[in-house]
């Protein structure tokens, strides 16, 4: 029989995430899903209003701003539209409606998250270009305006926002401020950074953000989405070719009915109301940023006593994932390390460069400072039981 690292976690502590999503969710969050919901009751509709509302007023920082007197809010002007599944599965659906078959797109490509997109439209048959950087290297905004401005039948760019496979924050703003100026709709993939890295739709001009249910919102899997200009969407009838993954059928049915076209997630959408409500009362966008920028500086500065080396520099980090190179000890075992820190109560991910062994360590999620103390002093604990004295790699070792 298997060993059960679960079985080793001291009693009254929870296994703790450290990972990119599914993530630790609050007692709360997991309380949520304890009832049963109708998909056409009152209740249920009601609720799935509600979530769409506050999904809205986070891409467009509106949970607090008033609009000025005779004008619209700037959340006027967006809708959210839900898609059962993963966030891959929002990504499909969003690019399967917003861009025409014969619409040619540029996506921006620095990681396997990039690299995802460009083999959605491919499958889509749409037509693609992309821009490549290292997993290390920030999206070039001048390399955009250059491409766009050769490229005139291009219409859509894509980007994502903040590059798992790293952790790498990509210039959102300034691409944006390209987009705009060259008349381009600008989608965004902002799947681990929506809710807790500012963002503002409407501001940025963008055409789409996605994202789902259990990234930095701190909700379970099952629920992606995508907030849309609503004059993006409006002349969007016909583009997809798929019946599941047609948002514009599925928002024009929810907002006729206020029902989903088929079955939703209910638990999922209640555990998801719930977590808005606490990310609400942790002070939004800016006090979720707080803590994770406070999880991040405490991994990062307690792994580096330990030896090891992040990939990224400190001003290209963004506090939601944290990519540290392997160490180069030779009774360093990556798949030894995971299952003793999963032993420990502490679950981590692999790497996914290309360019170089690597592994990932998860700020997000519901998580302390304390808690990713504890996680580093897991790590000490378990070097020491590997006999692994530090986690220096290769290139610092020598």
């Amino acid at each position: 029989m298997s060993h059960d690292p679960t079985q080793d976690i001291p009693p009254g502590q929870a296994r703790l995430l450290l990972t990119p999503g599914p993530l630790t969710t609050a007692p709360a969050t997991r309380r949520a899903m304890l009832r049963d919901w109708g998909s056409r009751d009152g209740d249920f509709i009601r609720l799935t209003r509600e979530v769409l509302d506050r999904l809205v007023r986070i891409a467009c920082l509106e949970t607090r701003r008033a609009s000025l007197p005779g004008r619209p809010a700037a959340t006027d002007a967006f809708v959210a539209v839900p898609v059962q599944g993963s966030g891959t599965f929002a990504v499909e659906a969003t690019l399967a409606t917003l861009i025409a078959p014969e619409e040619r797109t540029l996506v921006l490509i620095n990681g396997a998250y990039g690299r995802r997109i460009e083999t959605i439209l491919q499958r889509q048959r749409k037509r693609v270009v992309t821009l490549t950087w290292a997993e290390d290297v920030p999206v070039a905004p001048t390399d955009v305006a250059r491409t766009l401005e050769r490229e005139a039948d291009i219409t859509h760019v894509v980007m994502v926002h903040c590059e798992t496979t790293s952790g790498i924050l990509n210039p959102l703003a300034d691409v944006a401020r390209v987009c705009r100026a060259a008349g381009r709709a600008l989608i965004v993939d902002a799947m681990s950074s929506f809710g807790a890295l500012p963002l503002d739709a409407a501001r940025l001009g963008l055409a789409a953000v996605i994202a789902s249910s259990n990234k930095c919102l701190e909700g379970v899997p099952g629920l992606g989405f995508a907030v849309i200009r609503r004059e993006e969407l409006a002349g969007c009838a016909g583009n997809s070719a798929s019946l599941s993954f047609d948002l514009y059928e599925q928002n024009q049915v929810l907002e006729a009915t206020g029902q989903w076209r088929f079955t939703p997630p209910t638990h999922v959408l209640a555990a998801l109301a719930e977590a808005l409500a606490e990310h609400e009362a942790e002070g939004g966008v800016a006090g979720r940023f707080r803590r994770y920028a406070m999880n991040c500086r405490t991994l990062v500065e307690g792994m580096g006593r330990l030896g090891f080396v992040p990939l990224l520099p400190p001003a290209l980090q963004a506090p939601i994932i944290v990519t540290f190179r392997m160490p180069a000890a030779p009774g360093f075992s990556f798949t030894e390390f995971y299952d003793a820190l999963a032993a420990r109560g502490f679950v981590i991910y692999p790497g996914k460069l290309t360019a170089a062994e690597s592994f990932r360590m998860g700020c997000i999620g519901h998580l302390t400072p304390d808690d990713m103390a504890r996680a580093v002093e897991a790590v000490a604990a378990v070097l020491r039981d590997m006999g692994v004295g530090d986690g220096r790699p290769r290139e610092a070792a020598s």
